[in-house]
């Protein structure tokens, strides 16, 4: 599939770079960035981390904000950041809300009418995005994890829990945890997959989904700042998670960060310690 260099940006002896490309899943033209570190040079075959934005972010949030780059580098790991959702459909409706449309794709396969054909971030993700970069860049056959923030934190548990093996690892900044029982899920569910009722959304629910995981051993790292506002409006429940990881005995961590909002301040604090842990997965 042909890639269309946007940038490139040396950093940390590494280049940051970004791409577009035409997408088949979701039928627009879609960007991505990645962070290609200085071991690429060697000839080596590298790992790789996806990290999925949250609400009204696009690839670029990430990129400037969460001083990954730096760790990526020592550690000597590819991490590519994609978009939230499709851009440029002017699908009517797509626009109107902050949390709902452009932005706001959630990663999962919409299935009613107007979005199901477009917003397809789920297979967009865990397939397509994977055989561009498996194929364009020097990753190591089978090494790859994932995390994100917020809505995509959601996306990252969700990516991770419908592949069984798909990914060495999974880790989680103030996820969406229990989209199903807070009003950011609730919207976006009945617009993409339809009324509750349907019984489709306990599909893409982390907080239902580990009740009926089966594949390999696979551990939840869960970070969650204490003074995230959206902590306190019920938009993240990570307890609801945690509650049911206890329940069926599914490894999970929470890691409580004091003093910490749901900001990239808070990102940039701890994605050092979340790419160290991954790269203990990747590389045993």
């Amino acid at each position: 599939m042909a890639l269309t260099e946007v940038s490139c940006n040396k950093i940390f002896g590494g280049l940051q770079k970004v791409f577009s490309h035409k997408s088949k899943e979701v039928g627009c033209t879609m960007k991505f960035g990645v962070f290609v570190p200085p071991q690429a040079e060697e000839n080596k075959k590298l790992p790789v981390i996806y990290w999925l934005s949250g609400l009204t972010c696009s690839e670029a949030n990430f990129i400037e904000k969460s001083g990954a780059q730096r760790y990526a580098a020592e550690h000597g790991v590819i991490i590519v950041n994609p978009d939230t959702s499709p851009r440029g459909l002017n699908i009517p409706g797509d626009s109107e809300s902050w949390d709902f449309g452009v932005g706001a794709g959630f990663y999962i396969n919409a299935t009613q009418s107007p979005w199901k054909d477009n917003y397809r971030m789920f297979s967009y993700i865990t397939k397509e995005l994977i055989e561009i970069v498996n194929s364009n860049f020097p990753v190591a056959e089978g090494k790859q994890s994932i995390m994100g923030h917020s809505m995509g934190g959601h996306g990252a548990l969700v990516c991770a829990l419908k592949n069984p093996g798909l990914y060495k690892s999974v880790s989680a900044f103030a996820p969406i945890s229990n989209p199903m029982e807070c009003p950011w899920g609730i919207k976006a569910f009945t617009g993409y997959l339809g009324p509750k009722e349907t019984g489709a959304w306990s599909e893409w629910d982390a907080t239902e989904l580990v009740k009926k995981y089966s594949g390999p051993a696979l551990e939840l790292l869960i970070d969650q700042g204490l003074e995230d506002n959206f902590l306190k409006q019920n938009q993240l429940l990570p307890e609801n998670l945690m509650e049911a990881c206890k329940n069926v005995s599914f490894p999970a961590i929470l890691k409580k960060r004091e003093g910490y909002d749901h900001s990239y301040y808070y990102v940039a604090s701890f994605i050092g310690e979340h790419i160290e842990y991954h790269m203990k997965n990747l590389t045993k």
